[in-house]
């Protein structure tokens, strides 16, 4: 997930947590656009007001189609802080001005860029299954909804996640990818999953170029899954320091890439921050403004609260819905632009929710 405003130190936030004064769950709106499309999954706040997006409020991506069938869905949805919801993007894979290898799936991996150009995964199946499952891309859309580039190959292999971080003219972008060798493993664990530094640069209207792509981390655990269709490393955030933490979600852990913006060399899998405890399948993954690591466990309908050291400081219960409450529902967590609360999608209801 994109980060926003980390300023303070883990050893700070430690003695008040982040998630302290948050406890109310409140639904913004549905995602479900017109065209019945399900199962949200990225989620990214709007910082500036350009072209169709709006200052606060919340870009959503959806993975199903209206058959509720993974890695077919093609929407981004726009959802005003008061609950107003407006399509920003309905993507034809029949209408791509380069490859994306399957099609379109929308996955959580979605980031805003500077200039209002919005960068979002595709994970495709032809039929909601693993089997069908494809490399897919990174799609790039100007702030109209536009797709005006797409980003395939070198790495790019079942985007799953991601987060970015913009300096003048460049961007670096950390995508985890979850498709290496998972649907030839048939189910079992395959331990491949990867995490990329892609960089871009932009030049006036055109669209980011990727000039370079850096694998920064590798060996995750990942397989298929009935349900889930893909099992992976899945969130990803960067703190000041230019670490990325990871969500190890078949692992139950956070990771952390030391000097993952510069970094020339695969870190493996990184260093294990915190594993277990309250840990249930990290899944969604935000860095807090106090500089804290938020996640949102797949087994349960919790939030997790842990500082940069490992300890785990707070947990929340987002969902209470389903059996077990929650499992399976909470991908992308985004902090709002006023740090006071935490936007996240919840899969089973099909709804923006905000905890404050």
């Amino acid at each position: 997930m994109l980060l926003f405003g980390v300023s303070a130190s883990a050893g700070a936030a430690a003695d008040e947590p982040f998630l302290g004064p948050l406890n109310t769950v409140t639904t913004v709106a549905s995602t479900v656009p017109a065209n019945g499309d399900q199962n949200p999954y990225g989620t990214a706040v709007v910082r500036h007001s350009v072209g169709e997006l709006r200052r606060g409020s919340v870009l959503v991506s959806n993975f199903n189609n209206a058959q509720n069938h993974q890695g077919t869905g093609s929407t981004l949805v726009q959802v005003s802080p008061d609950g107003a919801v407006s399509l920003f993007a309905q993507i034809d894979p029949a209408h791509l001005p380069g490859p994306c290898p399957g099609g379109i799936g929308l996955t959580t991996a979605l980031s805003i860029l500077p200039d209002g150009w919005v960068v979002v995964g595709s994970l495709p199946t032809s039929d909601g299954t693993s089997a069908t499952a494809q490399a897919g891309c990174l799609l790039v859309l100007d702030s109209h909804g536009t797709v005006r580039e797409t980003i395939a190959g070198d790495g790019i292999n079942g985007p799953w996640d991601m987060t970015a971080r913009s300096s003048g003219d460049r961007t670096e972008l950390f995508v985890t990818n979850v498709l290496n060798g998972t649907v030839a493993g048939g189910g079992s664990e395959v331990d491949r999953g990867t995490v990329l530094r892609i960089t871009l640069d932009r030049h006036g209207d055109e669209p980011p170029r990727r000039v370079a792509t850096t694998v920064i981390g590798s060996g995750f655990g990942q397989q298929t899954d009935p349900a889930a269709l893909v099992i992976g490393p899945t969130g990803v955030g960067l703190d000041d320091e230019g670490t990325l933490f990871v969500a190890d979600t078949l692992g139950n852990r956070i990771t952390a890439i030391p000097d993952a913006v510069k970094r020339d060399t695969d870190a493996g899998t990184g260093r294990v921050v915190s594993s277990g405890g309250n840990l249930n399948g990290p899944l969604g993954l935000a860095v807090s403004p106090c500089g804290t690591i938020l996640t949102a466990n797949s087994g349960d309908g919790n939030l997790v609260e842990t500082t940069a050291g490992g300890d785990q400081v707070a947990v929340r219960q987002l969902d209470s819905s389903g059996t077990p409450p929650g499992a399976g529902a909470l991908f992308g967590l985004a902090v709002s632009l006023d740090a006071d609360a935490v936007y996240f999608v919840d899969d089973a209801t099909n709804q923006l929710d905000v905890l404050h």
